[in-house]
Protein backbone atom coordinates (compact mmCIF):
# COMPACT_ATOMS: atom_id res chain seq x y z
CA UNK A 1 0.00 0.00 0.00
CA UNK A 2 1.22 3.33 -0.60
CA UNK A 3 1.41 5.44 2.48
CA UNK A 4 1.01 8.38 0.86
CA UNK A 5 -2.66 7.61 -0.44
CA UNK A 6 -3.39 8.25 3.27
CA UNK A 7 -2.25 11.26 3.73
CA UNK A 8 -5.42 13.49 3.63
CA UNK A 9 -2.71 17.07 4.65
CA UNK A 10 1.14 16.79 3.47
CA UNK A 11 3.11 20.20 4.27
CA UNK A 12 6.91 19.78 3.43
CA UNK A 13 9.51 22.61 3.38
CA UNK A 14 7.05 25.44 4.25
CA UNK A 15 7.40 28.91 4.84
CA UNK A 16 5.86 32.40 5.82
CA UNK A 17 6.64 35.51 5.93
CA UNK A 18 5.20 38.93 7.07
CA UNK A 19 7.95 41.53 6.11
CA UNK A 20 11.16 40.85 8.00
CA UNK A 21 8.85 38.24 10.75
CA UNK A 22 8.85 34.75 10.01
CA UNK A 23 6.70 32.57 11.26
CA UNK A 24 7.26 29.34 9.80
CA UNK A 25 10.67 28.48 8.59
CA UNK A 26 11.33 24.51 6.72
CA UNK A 27 7.94 23.21 8.33
CA UNK A 28 6.91 19.70 7.63
CA UNK A 29 3.39 18.14 8.40
CA UNK A 30 1.63 15.00 7.94
CA UNK A 31 -2.11 14.52 9.10
CA UNK A 32 -3.42 11.16 8.26
CA UNK A 33 -6.88 9.80 7.24
CA UNK A 34 -9.12 9.12 9.80
CA UNK A 35 -7.01 10.46 12.43
CA UNK A 36 -7.70 13.65 15.19
CA UNK A 37 -4.36 15.73 14.72
CA UNK A 38 -4.66 18.38 17.60
CA UNK A 39 -1.90 21.11 16.56
CA UNK A 40 -0.56 23.02 19.50
CA UNK A 41 2.15 25.64 20.79
CA UNK A 42 2.73 28.92 22.26
CA UNK A 43 1.13 32.24 21.25
CA UNK A 44 2.63 33.29 17.74
CA UNK A 45 3.85 30.07 16.73
CA UNK A 46 1.89 30.34 13.97
CA UNK A 47 -0.82 27.67 14.74
CA UNK A 48 -3.66 30.33 13.23
CA UNK A 49 -1.56 30.96 10.22
CA UNK A 50 -1.03 27.51 9.51
CA UNK A 51 -4.66 26.24 9.56
CA UNK A 52 -5.09 29.16 6.68
CA UNK A 53 -2.60 27.64 4.80
CA UNK A 54 -4.15 24.63 4.95
CA UNK A 55 -7.42 25.50 3.94
CA UNK A 56 -6.31 28.02 0.93
CA UNK A 57 -6.73 31.18 2.21
CA UNK A 58 -3.16 32.02 2.37
CA UNK A 59 -0.68 30.81 0.07
CA UNK A 60 3.27 30.03 2.09
CA UNK A 61 5.85 31.94 1.10
CA UNK A 62 7.96 28.74 0.23
CA UNK A 63 7.32 24.81 0.25
CA UNK A 64 4.34 22.87 -1.07
CA UNK A 65 0.78 22.27 0.19
CA UNK A 66 -0.92 19.21 -0.75
CA UNK A 67 -4.44 17.95 -0.55
CA UNK A 68 -5.90 14.79 -0.70
CA UNK A 69 -3.12 14.32 -2.96
CA UNK A 70 -2.82 17.13 -4.98
CA UNK A 71 -0.22 19.85 -5.27
CA UNK A 72 -2.39 23.27 -4.45
CA UNK A 73 0.02 25.17 -6.10
CA UNK A 74 -1.39 23.68 -9.60
CA UNK A 75 -4.86 24.16 -9.10
CA UNK A 76 -6.98 26.39 -11.00
CA UNK A 77 -10.02 28.00 -9.95
CA UNK A 78 -12.25 25.82 -10.69
CA UNK A 79 -10.21 22.75 -9.20
CA UNK A 80 -9.62 24.62 -6.34
CA UNK A 81 -13.67 25.44 -5.32
CA UNK A 82 -14.22 21.25 -5.74
CA UNK A 83 -11.39 20.55 -3.57
CA UNK A 84 -12.79 23.25 -0.98
CA UNK A 85 -16.18 21.28 -0.90
CA UNK A 86 -14.52 18.40 0.58
CA UNK A 87 -13.42 20.41 4.25
CA UNK A 88 -15.26 22.08 6.42
CA UNK A 89 -14.17 24.92 9.09
CA UNK A 90 -15.21 25.93 12.36
CA UNK A 91 -13.64 29.46 13.21
CA UNK A 92 -12.55 30.11 16.91
CA UNK A 93 -15.19 32.84 16.91
CA UNK A 94 -17.79 30.91 15.25
CA UNK A 95 -17.76 33.14 11.94
CA UNK A 96 -21.88 33.28 11.40
CA UNK A 97 -22.99 35.64 9.90
CA UNK A 98 -25.04 37.97 12.41
CA UNK A 99 -27.53 39.30 10.21
CA UNK A 100 -28.56 35.67 9.59
CA UNK A 101 -30.59 32.86 11.31
CA UNK A 102 -28.79 29.86 12.91
CA UNK A 103 -30.91 27.80 9.38
CA UNK A 104 -29.56 30.34 7.22
CA UNK A 105 -25.83 29.95 8.31
CA UNK A 106 -25.61 26.46 8.05
CA UNK A 107 -27.25 26.46 4.94
CA UNK A 108 -25.11 28.61 3.18
CA UNK A 109 -22.67 26.28 2.02
CA UNK A 110 -25.75 24.20 0.56
CA UNK A 111 -26.64 27.14 -1.26
CA UNK A 112 -23.23 28.51 -2.29
CA UNK A 113 -22.05 24.61 -3.96
CA UNK A 114 -24.91 22.76 -4.65
CA UNK A 115 -28.03 22.83 -6.83
CA UNK A 116 -30.49 22.01 -4.19
CA UNK A 117 -33.78 23.61 -3.78
CA UNK A 118 -34.67 25.52 -0.70
CA UNK A 119 -36.78 23.26 0.97
CA UNK A 120 -33.84 20.84 0.90
CA UNK A 121 -31.61 23.04 2.10
CA UNK A 122 -33.76 24.40 5.01
CA UNK A 123 -34.33 20.79 5.57
CA UNK A 124 -30.77 19.53 5.97
CA UNK A 125 -29.68 22.08 7.64
CA UNK A 126 -32.53 21.91 10.14
CA UNK A 127 -31.23 18.51 10.44
CA UNK A 128 -27.59 18.95 11.18
CA UNK A 129 -28.17 21.57 13.62
CA UNK A 130 -30.35 19.10 15.60
CA UNK A 131 -27.17 16.39 15.40
CA UNK A 132 -25.13 18.89 16.92
CA UNK A 133 -27.37 19.21 19.99
CA UNK A 134 -29.08 22.40 19.65
CA UNK A 135 -32.56 22.85 20.49
CA UNK A 136 -35.48 23.26 18.12
CA UNK A 137 -35.82 26.62 19.40
CA UNK A 138 -32.67 27.64 18.17
CA UNK A 139 -33.09 27.26 14.38
CA UNK A 140 -34.59 30.49 14.04
CA UNK A 141 -32.40 32.46 15.97
CA UNK A 142 -29.53 35.00 15.09
CA UNK A 143 -26.38 34.56 16.54
CA UNK A 144 -26.02 37.54 18.71
CA UNK A 145 -29.00 35.11 20.45
CA UNK A 146 -26.96 32.45 21.39
CA UNK A 147 -24.50 31.25 24.74
CA UNK A 148 -20.78 30.46 23.79
CA UNK A 149 -21.55 26.85 23.66
CA UNK A 150 -24.86 27.22 21.71
CA UNK A 151 -22.30 29.59 19.18
CA UNK A 152 -19.65 26.83 19.17
CA UNK A 153 -22.32 23.54 18.05
CA UNK A 154 -23.79 26.38 15.26
CA UNK A 155 -20.46 26.72 14.01
CA UNK A 156 -19.99 22.84 13.97
CA UNK A 157 -23.55 22.30 12.21
CA UNK A 158 -22.31 25.10 9.14
CA UNK A 159 -18.59 23.14 8.97
CA UNK A 160 -20.65 19.35 8.30
CA UNK A 161 -23.33 21.26 5.99
CA UNK A 162 -21.80 19.68 3.08
CA UNK A 163 -20.43 15.92 4.65
CA UNK A 164 -17.06 16.75 4.16
CA UNK A 165 -14.34 14.57 4.48
CA UNK A 166 -11.94 17.39 6.44
CA UNK A 167 -12.74 19.31 9.59
CA UNK A 168 -11.00 21.60 10.80
CA UNK A 169 -11.22 23.11 14.11
CA UNK A 170 -9.64 26.16 15.43
CA UNK A 171 -10.22 26.68 19.58
CA UNK A 172 -12.96 24.58 19.61
CA UNK A 173 -13.59 24.84 23.57
CA UNK A 174 -11.88 28.48 23.55
CA UNK A 175 -14.12 31.31 25.70
CA UNK A 176 -16.42 28.12 27.46
CA UNK A 177 -17.33 27.71 30.75
CA UNK A 178 -16.33 24.05 32.15
CA UNK A 179 -19.77 22.38 31.07
CA UNK A 180 -20.07 23.89 27.71
CA UNK A 181 -16.00 23.02 27.14
CA UNK A 182 -17.35 19.21 28.11
CA UNK A 183 -20.52 19.25 26.06
CA UNK A 184 -18.12 20.68 22.90
CA UNK A 185 -15.40 17.31 23.64
CA UNK A 186 -18.48 15.40 23.80
CA UNK A 187 -19.57 16.84 20.77
CA UNK A 188 -16.48 16.67 18.45
CA UNK A 189 -16.18 12.99 19.56
CA UNK A 190 -19.10 11.73 18.79
CA UNK A 191 -18.56 13.67 14.96
CA UNK A 192 -16.01 11.97 14.59
CA UNK A 193 -16.84 8.11 15.38
CA UNK A 194 -20.44 8.78 13.23
CA UNK A 195 -18.63 9.92 10.15
CA UNK A 196 -15.24 8.55 10.52
CA UNK A 197 -13.39 11.80 9.39
CA UNK A 198 -10.30 13.44 10.01
CA UNK A 199 -10.28 16.12 12.14
CA UNK A 200 -7.43 18.75 12.23
CA UNK A 201 -7.68 21.04 15.48
CA UNK A 202 -5.73 23.93 16.74
CA UNK A 203 -6.13 23.93 20.65
CA UNK A 204 -4.36 24.97 23.78
CA UNK A 205 -6.44 23.26 26.19
CA UNK A 206 -4.56 19.89 27.85
CA UNK A 207 -7.54 18.40 28.74
CA UNK A 208 -8.90 18.07 25.28
CA UNK A 209 -5.91 17.32 23.25
CA UNK A 210 -5.52 14.42 26.10
CA UNK A 211 -9.14 12.88 25.75
CA UNK A 212 -9.42 13.46 21.95
CA UNK A 213 -6.37 13.85 19.92
CA UNK A 214 -4.53 10.96 18.79
CA UNK A 215 -1.51 12.78 17.80
CA UNK A 216 -0.64 16.20 18.80
CA UNK A 217 1.86 18.19 16.51
CA UNK A 218 3.91 21.14 19.05
CA UNK A 219 5.04 24.10 16.44
CA UNK A 220 8.04 26.14 18.29
CA UNK A 221 11.14 27.79 16.44
CA UNK A 222 9.13 28.04 13.21
CA UNK A 223 8.28 24.36 12.58
CA UNK A 224 6.89 20.96 14.09
CA UNK A 225 9.08 20.56 17.14
CA UNK A 226 7.42 17.61 17.96
CA UNK A 227 4.84 15.16 17.09
CA UNK A 228 3.59 12.06 19.11
CA UNK A 229 1.01 10.85 21.20
CA UNK A 230 -0.43 12.81 24.45
CA UNK A 231 1.87 9.84 26.60
CA UNK A 232 4.84 10.22 23.94
CA UNK A 233 4.83 13.81 24.44
CA UNK A 234 4.52 13.85 28.32
CA UNK A 235 7.99 11.98 28.32
CA UNK A 236 9.80 14.93 25.42
CA UNK A 237 12.54 16.57 26.99
CA UNK A 238 12.30 19.52 24.28
CA UNK A 239 12.30 22.96 26.34
CA UNK A 240 9.81 24.32 24.24
CA UNK A 241 7.56 21.32 24.73
CA UNK A 242 7.97 20.99 28.46
CA UNK A 243 7.51 25.16 28.64
CA UNK A 244 4.18 24.84 27.07
CA UNK A 245 2.65 22.59 28.42
CA UNK A 246 3.94 24.05 32.31
CA UNK A 247 2.44 27.34 31.47
CA UNK A 248 -0.79 27.74 33.24
CA UNK A 249 -2.40 29.31 30.24
CA UNK A 250 -2.38 25.89 29.39
CA UNK A 251 -4.40 23.96 31.55
CA UNK A 252 -7.44 21.93 31.12
CA UNK A 253 -10.67 24.36 30.76
CA UNK A 254 -13.49 21.67 31.65
CA UNK A 255 -14.28 20.87 35.11
CA UNK A 256 -15.08 17.11 34.57
CA UNK A 257 -13.12 14.40 35.95
CA UNK A 258 -11.43 13.28 32.42
CA UNK A 259 -9.90 16.97 32.63
CA UNK A 260 -8.48 16.52 36.23
CA UNK A 261 -7.17 13.19 35.07
CA UNK A 262 -5.32 14.58 32.00
CA UNK A 263 -3.89 17.33 34.36
CA UNK A 264 -2.70 14.52 36.56
CA UNK A 265 -1.29 12.58 33.93
CA UNK A 266 0.26 15.12 31.93
CA UNK A 267 2.27 16.43 35.54
CA UNK A 268 2.99 12.67 36.67
CA UNK A 269 4.46 11.80 32.90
Amino acid sequence: MNADADLVIEMRGVGTRFGRNVVHADLDLDVRRGEILAIAGGSGSGKSVLLREMILLQRPTAGTVRLFGRDTATLDVAQTKALRRRWGVMFQRGGLFSALSVRDNVGLPLREHSTLDAATIAAIADWKILQTGLPADAIGKRPDALSGGMLKRAALARALALDPELLLLDEPTSGLDPASAAGVDELILRTHELYGMTIVMITHDLGLLWRLAHRVAILGEGRVIATGTMAELSQASHPIVRAYFDDPSTRPQGGAAARNDAETAWTTG
